[in-house]
């Protein structure tokens, strides 16, 4: 599970603590569950970039195996999950970047059968202002980072994504109202009909 900076700076997931009750940490088993369950969802996002600036966007899920990160203008990039890669659309790079999926923290909420309690790759559990935090990196490679996964208590949602890379820099993205169950369509996740129209 890389957890490359270019990959991971660009798409992450947040939502803020303030004012949360304290809980007890949610098991890995609900979770998975809550996951597992999810279909379709889609949010406002707002990124806030190691460099102190910040950037939004809509975001889009459609499990298993699908997501994008479409940013506004006059930002031009795209973060596409498909087929068994993530692709990183970046006007400031001559091409697409491509990743294998199951090579990327996406992985453990985009396969098919979530299991938390299963994965190698979770290192840990923690709560915090009443919100789950599970932590993941890849054990063979620590210089990757990690990401955490943060989730609220009541009801169970996926808020956040933390992710710190190699070099200490932290990304987060904050989501707006979650709008689950609804139609996303399947061309927002066709990587070869994105690339075909790229034009940075």
């Amino acid at each position: 599970m890389k957890l490359t900076r270019r990959a991971f700076t660009v798409a992450a997931l947040a939502a803020p603590f303030a004012g949360a009750a304290r809980a007890q940490t949610i098991p890995l088993s609900e979770i998975s569950a809550y996951m597992n369950a999810l279909t379709t969802l889609t949010a406002r996002f707002r990124q806030d970039n190691p460099d102190g600036s910040v950037t939004n966007g809509t975001f889009y899920l459609k499990r298993p195996g699908r997501m994008r990160f479409e940013y506004d203008p006059p930002e031009q990039a795209k973060v596409i999950a498909g087929g068994g890669a993530l692709v990183i659309f970046d006007p400031r790079s001559d091409e697409p970047t491509r990743y294998p999926l199951n090579q990327t923290p996406l992985s453990v909420i985009l396969s098919r059968n979530v299991n938390l309690s299963d994965e190698r790759e979770i290192t840990g559990t923690r709560e915090s202002n009443g919100f789950t935090v599970v932590r993941a990196a890849d054990p063979d490679n620590p210089e990757y980072g990690t990401i955490e996964l943060v989730f609220s208590t009541n009801p169970v949602e996926l808020r956040q994504w933390i992710v710190r890379d190699g070099a200490g820099e932290v990304t987060r993205v904050s989501l707006g109202e979650l709008n689950t169950g609804t139609r996303v369509p399947d061309r927002l996740f066709n990587i070869s009909a994105e690339t075909r129209q790229w034009d940075p």
